[in-house]
């Protein structure tokens, strides 16, 4: 089948930067391994090196420029980027992907459902400027899934939440309607939500699909690497495997997006450093007093602000010190060669 770069999601975003390097080719980057990346365009997939740049600084959904050696000139600035802090000690990005215009958030009908990661989630959506869907799998070994999507909806008004049987076509059809022909969608979720069902569902793959423990509904990761695959109505899919810990990065804008609630009724705070505690005339302590706001939430919205600065924090930190210590290795071997100079 051949394809144009509308269908990989070409746009004029994306044209307009081609048209200052004309002489090169657009690809889409399809997989990141450590030495190439995989690019897609009209002529199929392609091994591109990326000579003086680590493939880390790329993500599958990239757009990228290369010349007629399928060597990276150029990385296209991106429409939206999923991101996080990487996990372990070190303060260091973890890239998800790039140009998605949807992200299913995918969570499940039974004791893996849980309100504080969809918030995380939602926060990742906003900040990467993505449009959220929640998608409830396993709908149909619930006898309420309803009751799971009430309490999601609560999270928003106007947000979007579909209960779901992967295995049924009607279902996965609903699903594929929110990302048509030439978009571009991600999965993400914690492990054991059905992701790999759901994702071989829309794209008429066959991964493997792993069973959950029946304790906790948790289950083993199955997807272990990001790649980007055509879906049955011709747009496209990222699976991502499943995260245990989703660490927001520089997120504050798509945290506070979340909790707008919270921020609205701040408005009517007496104070305007209020700190929402026990100060007189704290509109969001009159609120939860009244029923109106969950006390949960907002202790949810102070743990990820804290959480968010903390992190971001980190990085630039990070990011400091290795260009103070990149200043004076140059300067060192400035040194040096001043001192070989008859």
């Amino acid at each position: 089948m051949t394809l144009t770069l509308s269908d990989l999601g070409w746009s004029s975003h994306f044209a307009a930067q081609h048209a200052a390097n004309p002489s090169c080719d657009p690809f889409r980057v399809h997989a990141v391994h450590r030495d190439r990346l995989i690019g897609v365009n009209t002529q199929g997939d392609f091994p591109l090196l990326t000579p003086g740049r680590p493939t880390g600084d790329f993500t599958v959904g990239d757009w990228v420029l290369a010349d007629s050696q399928n060597r990276v000139q150029h990385l296209l600035d991106r429409r939206s980027l999923l991101q996080r802090r990487a996990a372990g000690t070190s303060a260091e990005v973890q890239l998800i992907a790039a140009n998605v215009d949807v992200l299913f958030i995918v969570s499940s009908c039974n004791a893996d459902f849980n309100l504080a990661r969809l918030e995380r989630y939602l926060a990742m959506a906003h900040q990467a400027g993505c449009y959220p869907v929640v998608v409830l799998t396993k709908a149909d070994t619930c006898a309420d899934p309803q009751t799971y999507a009430g309490r999601a909806q609560s999270l928003a008004p106007f947000l979007t939440v579909l209960t779901v049987n992967a295995l049924d076509r009607s279902d996965v059809q609903q699903i594929l309607s929110w990302c048509p022909a030439g978009q571009t969608a991600a999965l993400v979720g914690s492990s054991g939500v059905g992701k790999t069902t759901l994702a071989n569902a829309m794209t008429g793959l066959s991964e493997d699909t792993a069973g959950i423990r029946e304790d906790d509904a948790r289950g083993r990761h199955t997807t272990t690497a990001r790649a980007l695959h055509q879906m049955m109505n011709r747009g496209w899919l990222v699976d991502t495997p499943g995260m245990r810990a989703l660490r927001l990065l520089d997120a504050q804008d798509g945290v506070d997006e979340v909790f707008s609630d919270i921020l609205d009724l701040a408005e009517g705070c007496r104070f305007s450093d209020c700190q929402h505690q026990a100060e007189p005339g704290c509109a969001v302590q009159n609120a939860i007093a009244d029923g109106v706001l969950d006390a949960d939430r907002l202790e949810r919205w102070r743990k990820l602000r804290r959480e968010d600065q903390r992190n971001s924090e980190s990085v630039a930190q990070s990011r400091a010190r290795d260009k103070a210590f990149g200043k004076m290795v140059r300067s060192v071997m400035q040194e040096k060669k001043s001192r070989k100079r008859p």
